[in-house]
């Protein structure tokens, strides 16, 4: 019994090292490529300021190295079980690019995703690639008695270095084939230690400062409370339309029918006018209802997803509107994809009350773990987002998952809503 569970414990700890091997020499393999290009193109970029075209470049290369750094959170937490709190701030509220420019410039995690990049390339490089050395380089030293010493010194000049043994003898190659058997002892204990000890490099650069998380807490409890806003508003809207609509057309039909029951022996000609009258009320409450279901949750949206949801939307549309969708084979989550439908609705609601457009596209976009939306008509421009307008109610139903609403609306036109959500699909 207790021989089979050692003989477990080995195994699983020589699965953990070799696993750990491979996954430190893929990730340097990889990261040290990868952390090159980030800090090179962020460095230009952020040079080519001054002259313009670093404030058109910047934004994609940051979002670039922001989602890096966030694939290197996951792995952390997956490979290493070192979880790392991200707390990037929004994008800010323009396509202006020196704006957007400015405020990322002014995100203390851009300047700390550049720091992280500069560790990563000595530091991160080898504590990823130590698991691989303590795990393969024992091999060699175990095959230089065996004669590969021999094949070494016919193709080099003196001595062969095996770490800080000169292997040029037999005597010599068996005092390397010792170090690597101590090696490969030390392996299995330190290999897995090891690797994680990238990951928490990697979390001491990357993990956000107690002010950074306190506005993070901050900005979460503000969309929150926004939520529950926009949720008691959204119930008041019903309670309205019920009250003033259906239940009101029910009632009037309900004292109809009454009075054709007390009618109907005595004046027939007029209870039947009075139950076409109660036929009419009936298919006019039933449309409301309809309405006001299709208000809180369209049966389309459920059934046939976001795409097919807007699609149906833009039909309605008195103005001609095309949309492109490419959002792949899943699905968004159902509470992120019932707000983005909601929020092109309001949008292409506000185009076609305002703009005085004659054509709308609407372009809906999966990709690198973000839902992106733009809207675009062909009106008068002079759009904003403020208070009592639509777009900011837009803005707080998007922030409720993080989300953000940038617009572009010159005077004359076009005007141009771009909406982000991350989120991935199921």
């Amino acid at each position: 019994m207790n021989t089979n569970t050692k003989s477990g414990e080995g195994g699983s700890r020589a699965r953990g090292m070799v696993l750990a091997a491979v996954r430190g020499l893929a990730l340097a393999l990889v990261s040290l490529p990868l952390s090159i290009l980030g800090l090179c193109l962020s460095l230009v970029s952020m040079a080519l300021i001054p002259i313009g075209v670093g404030a058109l470049t910047t934004p994609y290369v940051v979002r670039g190295v922001r989602a890096y750094a966030d694939r290197r959170r996951a792995l952390a937490e997956r490979w290493g079980g070192v979880r790392i709190p991200s707390a990037y701030r929004p994008a800010p509220e323009t396509v202006n690019p020196f704006r957007r420019t400015y405020a990322l410039l002014r995100d203390p995690a851009t300047w700390r995703d550049l720091l992280w990049l500069l560790v990563d390339l000595p530091a991160g490089f080898a504590t990823a690639l130590l698991p691989a050395v303590l795990v393969f380089c024992p091999l060699e030293g175990l095959a230089l008695p065996a004669g590969l010493w021999r094949v070494y010194l016919a193709t080099e000049d003196g001595a062969y270095w095996y770490l800080f043994v000169p292997v040029s003898d037999q005597t010599s190659a068996f005092g390397a084939g010792a170090l690597g058997a101590v090696l490969l002892f030390v392996a299995p204990r330190y290999a897995v230690r090891v690797f994680r000890v990238h990951f928490l490099l990697t979390r001491a650069m990357l993990t956000p400062s107690q002010a950074e998380l306190a506005e993070r807490v901050r900005v979460l409890t503000q969309t929150r409370r926004d939520a529950v806003d926009t949720s008691a508003a959204e119930l008041r809207r019903i309670e309205r339309d019920l009250h003033d609509g259906a239940q009101a057309r029910l009632v009037a039909m309900g004292m109809d029918l009454g009075t054709v029951e007390m009618l109907l022996d005595k004046d027939p000609e007029k209870a039947k006018a009075l139950l076409a009258q109660a036929r009419r009320s009936s298919a006019e409450a039933l449309s409301e209802l309809r309405d006001l279901v299709r208000g809180i949750h369209p049966p389309v949206l459920a059934e046939r997803g976001l795409g097919d949801a807007v699609r149906a939307l833009a039909l309605r549309l008195p103005v001609a509107t095309e949309v492109t969708v490419e959002l792949g084979a899943g699905r968004v989550d159902a509470p992120v994809e019932s707000a983005a439908y909601f929020a092109v609705s309001e949008v292409l609601t506000n185009a076609v009350k305002h703009s005085r457009a004659d054509r709308i596209w609407v372009d809906l976009h999966h990709g690198d773990g973000r839902l992106q939306i733009s809207v675009t008509d062909s009106g008068q421009g002079g759009a904003s987002i403020g208070a009592g307008s639509g777009l900011a109610g837009v803005e707080r139903r998007l922030g409720t998952f993080d989300g953000v609403l940038a617009v572009s609306s010159p005077a004359g036109g076009p005007t141009m809503v771009t909406m982000e959500i991350p989120c991935v699909l199921s």
